[in-house]
């Protein structure tokens, strides 16, 4: 891969151009967070089986075994939590990692000039990778109950790409403030913890849909669309997913992504003074 000083201004023509000459490099980050992310631990990348499943019994027992809490959808309590418990660590993992994608590389910002877009970009690669673990163990899972997935299997790439471009968009903004301000390196943490709550992925919307403020909760939160549709997807007989709850979460990644873009493009030229 060749290496260039420095340039400061890059026309856009040239810069969309670069992105794609600097693929490799894309490659390389990509691998190397995830090398470093299980690199001597015990039990390696095992640990994308461990968290869910950890996360999920303790769910279970405290809300339906403790709590007594009955989801109104009808369908196995286990099988609510565990789908929504990977998609949302995938979802809170990239947001995390793209938020830190570039004070966390705050070497290469400084040394050699590529598209630091490529930084975001890589840092999903951690996330994708724990998600395809939690999605291989969750198969099994619905097998031993009994539910049979049927061909909206094939969509699921589709609310993974959604996931990912929500995660993505979010993240840049919050990477882009975060070299300059570092208090918005405290605030991630905080969105992750809050929007597991707000967001349906310990329970399903059926759960709160007679409530009165239920027909503005799409718009308010347009994730729960994208968890919901990841439901259906994998659970034939899951009945509480609209399509019409997508129209939010579509216009909040077209909006975001763009003003994403823009803002980063905007703030790239002036990484090298704050690191």
């Amino acid at each position: 891969m060749q290496e260039t000083i420095i340039e400061a201004g890059r026309s856009e023509r040239y810069y969309w151009r670069d992105l794609w000459k600097f693929k490799e490099l894309l490659y390389i980050l990509a691998k190397r967070d995830v090398t470093v992310r299980y690199k001597q631990t015990f039990v390696g990348v095992a640990w994308a089986v461990v968290r869910p499943v950890m996360t999920v019994l303790a769910f279970v027992f405290a809300f339906h075994k403790v709590a007594k809490i009955e989801d109104k959808s009808n369908i196995d309590f286990g099988l609510i939590v565990f789908s929504g418990v990977i998609f949302w660590n995938f979802f809170a993992s990239s947001f995390q990692q793209v938020s830190n994608s570039i004070t966390g590389n705050a070497n290469l910002v400084s040394k050699v000039y590529f598209p630091r877009l490529l930084m975001p970009l890589s840092a999903a690669a951690v996330p994708l990778l724990d998600f395809f673990v939690g999605f291989a163990i969750l198969l099994p899972f619905l097998l031993f109950k009994g539910v049979i997935p049927n061909w909206h299997l094939v969509l699921v790439p589709l609310f993974l790409l959604l996931g990912y471009l929500a995660a993505l968009s979010l993240g840049v903004i919050f990477a882009a403030l975060n070299v300059q301000f570092r208090d918005f390196q405290q605030l991630v943490p905080l969105i992750v913890q809050y929007g597991f709550f707000v967001c349906p992925v310990a329970y399903s919307v059926a759960t709160i849909q007679g409530l009165s403020w239920f027909k503005y909760y799409y718009w308010i939160n347009p994730l729960a669309g994208i968890i919901e549709g990841f439901r259906w997807s994998i659970l034939p007989d899951y009945p509480y997913f609209d399509w019409s709850s997508f129209i939010p979460s579509l216009i909040f990644i077209v909006i975001t992504t763009i003003i994403a873009v823009y803002f980063f493009r905007k703030k790239e030229n002036s990484f090298v003074d704050y690191i």
